[in-house]
């Protein structure tokens, strides 16, 4: 009796597993599915539009605005998951030479489309999909004189310069916040993982992009220099978010960091250059290709649908005019320093110290480098820059050059 008590009981858990686990599977289904999702974006040039069509899972609003040199349609949209394989375009469709996408702040998600001439919205609409379960935003986009695209661009600008100015408020809570950044004598150290959400930096030849190696290299960097409690590491973003270039500066200048380190892999036209490097500010840059980065580097807000251009002089001060000479000298100290701490781990440039005019490392009283841990554009940079052990050695030899910088200044 006992034995057929034992068969009955395993033949009803046999049963209940599947349907347990189904209903696992369909509340975790039920609740991912109530985000928003972007499956896939279109383009169609026709005789007298431009037809852009997103695939969604359910209908969305959104906020659009334009912006000139270069023309820009913006499109902000409530936060939404994308699922767009890829960005961009290989050749120009209907006058939109591309266009990129991701997250903007914590509550917008921002589509960025650079067009060859200026082009506005004549119209939009929901379709249903032919796909069950999916709707279509249509945005029919027709051409237009300069003139009239100016004049849609100022009338939203202001908008745009408005929800900028709200990052003001950085310094009203810097007042509390700085106190608590610190604990007795730690030092802190803001790293801050370039680009970010609509601004995805380089893209490698794998499909790498930039934005995720360094969010989860400074992800890394945190874990290992935060293991001594002499230290206290805060990340300027710890998710796929756009930050202006005015935000970068502001949290470490507002925070009263000892150090600010922006990471970078980024690309150039001579694929065959590899291996770290670390720049340090000047307004003058010390090679073409340190000039070239750091100007690409300055249009992130540009490009990714920010118009800075007519910014407040404090502003202005702050991303141009305010590096003091010792926060200078200070950043120079520290790469010099680490320099012969990446040599012993990891291949560097041939020039593994530079200079060049980087806006965010223009904060005024935190000596600040950009380290450039390897260039995308090199195939085999690329493939170490996604192993976890290529990046632990250099964060280790990060911590060591700060353990080296500390000991030596006041």
């Amino acid at each position: 009796m006992g034995l057929w008590k034992s068969i009955v009981h395993f033949s009803l858990l046999l049963i209940l597993v599947p349907i347990l686990s189904f209903n696992q599977i369909y509340s975790s289904w039920a609740q991912e599915s109530s985000v928003t999702k972007i499956i896939n974006i279109r383009l169609g040039a026709h005789m007298d539009k431009t037809r852009l069509v997103l695939d969604l899972t359910r209908e969305t609003q959104f906020r659009a605005f334009y912006l000139a040199d270069p023309y820009r349609l913006v499109l902000d949209l409530p936060k939404i998951d994308f699922e767009v394989k890829a960005s961009g375009l290989k050749k120009a469709v209907g006058g939109v030479s591309g266009y990129r996408f991701g997250l903007f702040d914590n509550e917008t998600s921002r589509i960025v489309i650079d067009l060859v001439s200026p082009m506005i919205i004549k119209k939009s609409f929901h379709l249903r999909s032919n796909v069950k379960g999916l709707t279509r935003l249509v945005i029919d986009l027709k051409t237009t004189s300069r003139s009239k695209f100016q004049k849609e661009a100022t009338n939203t600008i202001k908008n745009t310069r408005q929800k900028l100015s709200s990052s003001a408020s950085l310094k009203k809570k810097a007042s509390s916040l700085s106190p608590s950044m610190k604990i007795g004598n730690q030092k802190l150290i803001i790293i801050d993982p370039g680009h970010g959400g609509v601004d995805p930096g380089a893209i490698g030849h794998a499909g790498t992009y930039e934005k995720h190696v360094v969010l989860s290299a400074a992800k890394v960097f945190k874990q290992i220099i935060e293991k001594d409690p002499a230290y206290r590491v805060i990340l300027t973003r710890t998710k796929d978010q756009f930050l202006t270039l005015r935000n970068r500066i502001s949290r470490s200048k507002l925070s009263g960091a000892d150090l600010f380190i922006s990471i970078h892999a980024d690309s150039i036209a001579n694929n065959s250059v590899r291996g770290a490097t670390i720049y340090t500010l000047s307004e003058t840059a010390s090679d073409k290709e340190a000039a070239q980065l750091a100007e690409r580097e300055n249009k992130a807000d540009i490009i990714s649908g920010v118009d800075l251009s007519d910014e407040t002089e404090e502003v202005t001060n702050i991303l141009i005019d305010l590096a003091q000479r010792e926060t200078m000298n200070q950043a120079a100290k520290f790469a010099g320093i680490l320099v012969p701490e990446l040599l012993k781990v990891i291949k560097t440039h041939k020039r593994p110290h530079k200079f060049a005019g980087f806006a965010v490392l223009k904060a005024p009283d935190v000596p600040s480098i950009l380290l450039e841990m390897g260039y995308l554009s090199n195939v085999n940079d690329e493939r170490l820059l996604k192993q976890d052990s290529f990046v632990r050695k250099i964060a280790k030899s990060v911590k060591i050059g700060l353990d080296k910088y500390f000991a030596s200044v006041p």
